[in-house]
């Protein structure tokens, strides 16, 4: 984990593929640094990557919802770009099957021999605005359901909340 105590999550954008690797926990707070940083890889014609989740202690439906986005946009590409979970414990890989979302991308359960330790650079995240905090939240949940109907069910109400959120602003 970082020194700070606060999540981070390190990258080699030099590599190939891209690798992020996560240091601590996987949130809301934190997930428009990297929904930004996957952006401007796909940009810069990156199409491959992947995640470390060695050193992940936990992750929520928005962070989740990102990796969706993220999957979703990889598929459009041609060709066609990857995103691999790597060393995913128990608990986290629990909640990626139960959104569907290893269907989507790849999960390694495996030790993947690649430089997660070249990972030296820590996305900063920059501040946002209430209101694009909600978007972001709301279209990571939308990825959810994209990726699984049956995601709409468990989301409904904070998807419901944050719509009105959007709209009132």
């Amino acid at each position: 984990m970082a020194e700070s105590g606060k999540p981070t999550y390190l990258v080699d954008a030099y590599s190939d593929p891209v690798v992020v690797r996560i240091d601590g926990r996987a949130c809301f707070q934190n997930s428009a640094c990297l929904k930004d940083f996957m952006t401007e890889m796909l940009r810069q014609g990156k199409r491959r990557f992947v995640l470390d989740f060695l050193h992940c202690t936990s992750m929520d439906s928005t962070f989740l919802g990102v990796l969706a986005g993220s999957a979703l946009e990889l598929r459009k590409v041609a060709p066609e770009g990857s995103l691999v979970l790597a060393r995913l414990g128990p608990r986290n890989l629990e909640l990626v099957r139960n959104l569907g979302l290893h269907r989507l991308l790849t999960v390694d359960a495996g030790d993947t021999p690649l430089g997660f330790d070249r990972c030296d650079t820590a996305l900063q995240c920059g501040d946002r605005t209430e209101l694009e905090n909600a978007r972001m939240v709301l279209e990571a949940h939308e990825n959810l359901v994209a990726v699984d109907e049956s995601n709409r069910s468990k989301f409904q109400d904070v998807m419901a909340f944050l719509k009105n959120r959007v709209e009132q602003k």
